[in-house]
């Protein structure tokens, strides 16, 4: 069992590891180890980090020791303990690779060099920086599992004491945590990390939170121990006389578990059911189900909260019989049975089968257990887009999960939101291709129909010759899988439907975002994208846009600020022409001055919304006084001297201070999921914005975009509320509009 960090009254901190901490671990464990080796691993990298120091003031090498613990903790092999003691000294020492690989051998280098080779990885409003780092990885994690393991004990220690980075900082890993390290230790079933990982990581992201369900927790500590060891001491009571060597263990769900279900479910403690559990850890699986009967005899068990993990395991490994059941004045609580051998791979997953030094290559049950790592990265190669990786993670490796059988009894895992369409395709692409129906539980169901766990799914397909899927699929499908294939099918079978697809999105899209490219640039900038994507032709990036290989929602952000900062500068070199007129005593119309100009009426043009930081200029109408426009507006001439009528377009400014307040209107980019909008809602509301109107609209490839029309103080304000908006969930961009 992991052994957990101590909770102080501010931080969670950890007594300082030695080496003698070590060994004493390495000499309790069951396993035999390499004391030779891990000791040769530790003295030079002792020596390598000498006078180094970490943010917290104590010694480097206070660090790969601890994670060298955490290791031996995880069961993990010698090789392993020699690169978790040596990994970061090709990182941050003068020591080389090849000095690793003659004084340890080829394994461990490799070990350390795929540790290394995982860099940072951004948070995720960096997606497209993230990419390569998260292939890495992946490649890395499939030449051989350790890797992974030996970087989630690294990141897991520096949780343990990120008290000592700066705010911001503990944001952005904690981030990272949630995203890509948790999900990644849920699949490989390394639950004691996976927990430990995400309650860290909430305290940072959600510190009232935290401590609202922490104090909760506390304030009926005692009655809960009291009523966990009476349950167990009843339990054991009863079992004991017909199963032996019963072993039982009381637990309280993680910080994390609570949170999920109180503030995105909108439940409140009482409301949740699994708070308390009791394990029930027996000699076979006979017993398991067994002590399920005896259990069932003693409580009265919670309707549709029975879950056989034994026959159908997770796709982590995970095994158990889970049940719900109502204890002692009305207190309802879990029950968890499971066999010692389920029990370890429970708690330490894939670490608890440490026979993978060839990682996924041995042809037996353990390459279906890490089959997962290669489909994500067949599916990356074929998609041609290296971000759908980071989406990949956020969504396939979501802890939610659902069993859904075939008819011939087959169970088919996927993630909680999957539709009929992804459980067709998780059989093979060829059945999702000639898809035209599904039923469920013998029943037609509609083909945007989410299935659901122990639900039986039919798919109906046809022989008809050249009968496909439909582009509209691409926005109900959940998986990466299921939509990486149905691009795959029309980047072969479609090609002229692709072009003229592609054209008609790109005209939407510059239309929408007022780009108007002449030929020249145009065409500069189709060859642009093309390189990266490998078109030879323009026409091959219009199929490329058309079939989803190239998606526009990514893009346009960036190519709308180029495009506005070119021909902003050509504006302002002509901007001088302005026509001059007599100098009059300057006084602010509406936090406006106009030059020349005083106690005018003062109106702000629509087309363009200015704000007070943008540049402005103002054009006198007839009878409604000036109207204000930015600089970059497409309604101001280039050349204000070849305008119709260059004597109506005055010099204006914004007033030393400014007390209006403006509208203005935000358009935000991100990954389709529910409850965002919800989301968004609640953070203008909670920066007391006012929302004149709120809409969304779904795009290909899984994207959404929201726009909303809101009340602010000026530009400052409007960079304060894009930065928050920024910072949910599956968030990519936010822009005026």
């Amino acid at each position: 069992m992991l052994r957990k960090p101590r909770k102080g009254s501010d931080d969670m901190a950890e007594a300082l590891q030695t080496y003698e901490d070590l060994k004493k671990l390495l000499q309790n464990s069951e396993r035999d180890y390499d004391m030779e080796l891990i000791d040769r691993a530790y003295h030079l990298a002792d020596d390598s980090h000498s006078g180094q120091k970490r943010l917290s003031g104590d010694s480097y090498i206070s660090h790969p020791v601890a994670v060298a613990c955490i290791l031996v903790e995880l069961g993990m092999d010698s090789e392993s303990i020699a690169a978790g003691l040596l990994h970061d000294v090709v990182e941050d020492t003068p020591i080389t690779l090849e000095q690793i690989s003659r004084g340890f051998g080829e394994d461990i280098a490799k070990l350390i060099n795929g540790v290394t080779k995982l860099g940072r990885i951004p948070y995720s409003s960096r997606e497209e920086q993230q990419a390569e780092n998260i292939r890495k990885m992946l490649i890395a994690m499939a030449e051989d599992i350790r890797v992974i393991i030996i970087k989630l004990a690294d990141r897991l220690h520096n949780m343990r004491t990120g008290r000592f980075w700066k705010p911001q900082t503990q944001r952005d890993k904690a981030l990272e945590n949630m995203e890509v390290y948790a999900p990644i230790a849920h699949r490989l079933g390394i639950r004691a990390v996976k927990e430990e990982l995400e309650d860290l990581s909430l305290r940072y992201l959600d510190p009232i939170a935290y401590q609202e369900i922490e104090s909760g927790l506390a304030l009926h500590r005692n009655e809960r121990e009291a009523f966990i060891e009476e349950t167990k001491a009843h339990i054991r009571e009863r079992v004991s006389q017909l199963i032996p060597n019963v072993y039982l263990e009381g637990r309280v769900k993680s910080v994390n578990g609570i949170y999920r279900k109180m503030f995105i479910q909108g439940k409140n403690m009482d409301q949740i059911y699994d708070i308390y559990a009791v394990r029930v850890i027996v000699d076979t699986v006979n017993d398991c189900y067994n002590v399920l009967g005896i259990i069932h005899d003693m409580y009265r068990p919670l309707p549709n909260r029975f879950k056989d993990y034994i026959s159908t395991p997770k796709p982590n490994m995970y095994q158990s019989l889970h049940t719900t059941v109502i204890g002692k004045e009305g207190i309802p609580f879990e029950v968890q049975i499971r066999t010692w051998e389920m029990h370890h791979t429970a708690e330490y997953g894939i670490a608890a089968h440490w026979k993978y030094k060839l990682g996924i290559s041995r042809g037996d049950s353990l390459e279906q257990r890490l089959s997962w790592i290669r489909q994500m990265l067949e599916n990356q190669k074929e998609s041609g887009d290296a971000t759908d990786l980071v989406r990949t993670i956020k969504s396939d490796l979501a802890p939610e999960e659902v069993f859904v059988f075939t008819p011939k009894g087959e169970v088919i895992n996927l993630p909680s939101g999957s539709t009929v369409i992804d459980f067709a395709y998780a059989i093979h692409s060829a059945v999702g291709n000639r898809m035209v129906g599904a039923k469920v539980d013998k029943k037609i169901v509609p083909i945007d129909y989410k299935v659901k766990t122990g639900e039986i799914i039919e798919i109906l397909t046809t022989k008809e010759v050249g009968r496909g899927p439909s582009r509209d699929w691409l926005k109900i499908v959940k998986t990466s899988e299921a939509r990486n294939k149905i691009r795959q099918w029309f980047k072969r079978e479609k090609r002229d439907e692709n072009i003229a697809e592609g054209k008609a999105e790109l005209e939407r899209e510059f239309k929408r975002n007022n780009i108007d490219f002449t030929e020249e640039e145009l065409s500069s900038f189709l060859q642009q994208i093309g390189k990266k994507q490998s078109c030879q032709t323009d026409d091959d990036v219009y199929a490329a846009i058309g079939y989803g290989g190239i998606q526009l929602w990514k893009l346009m952000p960036k190519v709308r600020e180029e495009y506005q900062k070119t021909h902003r500068q050509a504006k302002d070199s002509e901007l001088p022409e302005l026509p001059t007129v007599p100098e009059a005593p300057k006084k602010a119309a509406e936090g406006v001055i106009v030059d020349g100009m005083e106690n005018c009426l003062i109106k702000f043009s629509r087309c363009c919304n200015p704000l007070p930081g943008d540049e402005i200029i103002g054009f006198i109408t007839r009878g409604f006084g000036v109207s204000i426009h930015k600089r970059s507006c497409s309604n101001v001439p280039r050349k204000i001297s070849e305008a119709a009528e260059p004597e109506r377009w005055v010099n204006v400014h914004w007033a030393g201070t400014v007390k209006e307040d403006f509208k203005s209107t935000l358009e935000i980019i991100a990954t389709d999921r529910s409850g965002l909008l919800a989301d968004v809602t609640q953070q203008l509301f909670n920066m007391h914005i006012a929302i004149h109107s709120l809409n969304s609209r779904e795009t290909k490839d899984g994207g959404a975009v929201i726009t909303a029309t809101i009340t602010i103080h000026g530009l400052e304000h409007l960079q304060s509320i894009i930065a928050r908006l920024s910072g949910i969930e599956g968030v990519y961009s936010v822009r005026r509009s």
